[in-house]
């Protein structure tokens, strides 16, 4: 290889780092990392986690034989490098953006790729089912997990731990980088993990394993025996190791930023050819100083790293500070998401109050009807795309008992750069289904206000979705009617069509409906802020509708199945409103984003497709 250009120009695969020298290696780390920086600040994305696993993905590809062995990251957000090793360096630029690549990973996007995911804690679970799939047809492969600390903190994890089959080729590296899981630590501590690195260690330990084994008769008796000692006598003196305690080979902890340390484990993981826990520490932002010195803050950008604009998030936060000044009762609750609900300042504030669960969406859900139970008001503040985690909890311990929980729905809607892993668009279809919950959709901070003073006053379950924005301008567009709904017209007399809609999805609505105008067609938009319970919007539907007959159009920026379009065409007869209803929504909640589209414009619900089914509705198509 030519040693004077960049070592990172010279990778077009992973094959190509098997050759390389230790001082390549290094040297390709650091051309990464200042890779990554300069992309990312540009494109925006997850920039502090991916900085912090260089060298660990580019020995995970140089002890390993990828494809044939499994990589399987834990979200996916900190794929990034491993993207840049396998092919992909010239499409990073289009990393989130439509058509382009995914900020995940993701199995249609290459055979590097085994398992796609976007959500934490999956992937101990997903790289068991390769490993034993693996077994079962007798392939030669290894499967190694990537998982954070963070993901540790999910109870999926622990489920899959107690399940693993310890002969099975299966690594799981445990990235610590914030949260200490490590064994007492101590002088004698910091030597044996010195000890456990070196390579003649590992020498022994396996030529003293071999040749106890093969002492007739009582070799492999006296194998566990001896084992069995070395344990006792090391969590005596150290204390106990979870993942010995689980029967799992344990390896570290180890210095995750040096290349040389960590390749050596890798190595003698690999070796071992069994269930091996290898536990690395890692510096989140490692190489940017602003990343080191708040990896928060740049866990995920926006493009150009523009701030973030004040929005729904932060408003809630305000709120929720403010009621809590009063009402003592109040509980703020996060699945590890503080920051991006905009409750930071609460947990700041009420300490006493505030609950950090980590990424146990289910628990938290279990917790807070354990918290209204006992007389509080507690919110849970959550990604609509998390919250499907916890389905059974919202019907079980919440709806069946009654419990005055209140859920803050964030980033509800549409995910432009996280894309469907990510995406906010089943949680009115699947909440529909649930007896006894109200579901507020706030257009603006009023209204969001509102919304949230009427749930923390009411016995019953509630939820609040809004979308990871500030409120649109068009909502000055929506002067008559009374809460929870709005409309554009006082007088809806000779309308051609009437749009019922919710959401951050009106701004389409509202384009619609000036496109509409220039071909003398008169529209109607009716902005719904209450959705659930269906009796409750269906009856100011009715009233509103009562005098004119005008055709109807559900929009929404959700899944058409279930949805509230389904809801209203199925009641709205009940109640006297025979008006002929059609609905825009997402048929296909998996579709790819087409590059040079936007994913409204793929999902056929921006203004232009709500314009072509509104002329077929009228008749004027």
């Amino acid at each position: 290889m030519n040693t004077n250009e960049s070592v990172l120009e010279q990778i077009h695969s992973p094959a190509d780092l098997k050759a390389m020298s230790d001082e390549q290696l290094i040297r390709l780390c650091g051309e990464l990392r200042s890779y990554l920086v300069t992309h990312v600040t540009e494109t925006g994305g997850h920039l502090a986690s991916n900085l912090g696993v260089v060298e660990l993905t580019v020995a995970l590809h140089q002890v390993f034989d990828t494809p044939s062995d499994h990589l399987i990251f834990d979200v996916g957000h900190q794929c990034y490098v491993h993207k840049l090793l396998t092919g992909r360096r010239d499409r990073f630029d289009t990393i989130r953006t439509p058509g382009g690549l995914s900020g995940f990973t993701k199995r249609s996007e290459s055979p590097y790729d085994p398992f796609g995911a976007g959500h934490s804690s999956t992937s101990v679970s997903a790289a068991l089912g390769f490993a034993a799939a693996d077994r079962i047809s007798g392939k030669d492969a290894f499967t190694v997990a990537i998982m954070g600390d963070g993901a540790f903190t999910g109870g999926l994890v622990h489920e899959a731990l107690n399940n693993i089959d310890r002969e099975l080729p299966l690594v799981i590296v445990l990235n610590e980088n914030e949260m200490s899981i490590s064994p007492t630590r101590g002088h004698f501590a910091d030597h044996l993990a010195k000890l456990r690195r070196s390579p003649r260690y590992h020498k022994t330990k396996k030529a003293t394993r071999r040749f106890i084994k093969k002492i007739p008769l009582v070799g492999e008796g006296l194998f566990r025996c001896v084992r069995g000692v070395k344990q006792a006598t090391k969590n005596f003196f150290f204390k106990s190791n979870y993942f010995e305690d689980m029967g799992l080979y344990y390896l570290g902890p180890v210095d995750g930023n040096d290349f040389v340390a960590v390749r050596d484990m890798l190595r003698e993981a690999r070796s071992e050819r069994q269930a091996t826990i290898l536990h690395i520490k890692t510096v989140k932002g490692k190489g940017y100083t602003p990343a080191e010195t708040s990896p928060n803050e740049y866990h995920g950008i926006l493009p150009g790293n523009k701030p973030v604009a004040y929005n729904f998030s932060a408003e809630v936060g305000r709120l929720l500070c403010e009621r809590a000044k009063a009402d003592s009762r109040l509980c703020a609750i996060t699945a590890a998401m503080a920051e991006g609900c905009g409750i930071s300042d609460f947990a700041v504030r009420y300490p006493d109050r505030f609950f950090d669960v980590g990424i146990a969406e289910e628990h938290a859900l279990v917790f807070a009807a354990g918290l209204a139970a006992e007389g509080m008001h507690p919110v849970f503040t959550v990604y609509s795309t998390f919250l499907q985690r916890g389905y059974d909890n919202l019907i079980h311990d919440i709806a069946l008992q009654d419990l005055p929980v209140t859920v803050c729905i964030d980033r509800a809607g549409l995910a432009a750069g996280d894309g469907p892993t990510h995406h906010g668009i089943f949680d009115v279809a699947f909440l529909g289904q649930i007896p006894g919950i109200t579901l507020w959709a706030p257009a603006d901070f009023d209204s969001l206000a509102r919304a949230l003073n009427d749930s923390l006053d009411s016995e019953h379950p509630a939820c609040i979705r809004y979308p990871n924005a500030a409120p649109s301008p068009a909502d000055t567009t929506f002067p008559y009617g009374e809460y929870p709904f709005r409309r554009d017209r006082e007088n809806l007399s000779g309308s051609d069509l009437v749009i019922v809609t919710y959401g951050r999805i009106y701004d389409e609505a509202v384009k619609a409906r000036n496109l509409l105008s220039e071909e003398n067609i008169t529209c109607t938009i009716v902005l719904l802020e209450q959705l659930l319970p269906i009796s409750a919007p269906a009856n100011a539907l009715v009233k509103l509708l009562t005098d004119i007959s005008a055709p109807i159009l559900v929009l929404e920026e959700g899944i058409k199945a279930g949805g509230l379009g389904m809801l209203l065409r199925e009641a709205l007869p009940e109640f006297g409103c025979t008006d002929p209803l059609a609905i825009a929504a997402i048929e296909d909640p998996f579709t790819a984003s087409e590059k040079g589209r936007s994913l409204r414009a793929t999902m056929d619900i921006d203004a232009e497709a709500i314009c072509q089914k509104a002329r077929r509705l009228i008749g004027k198509a």
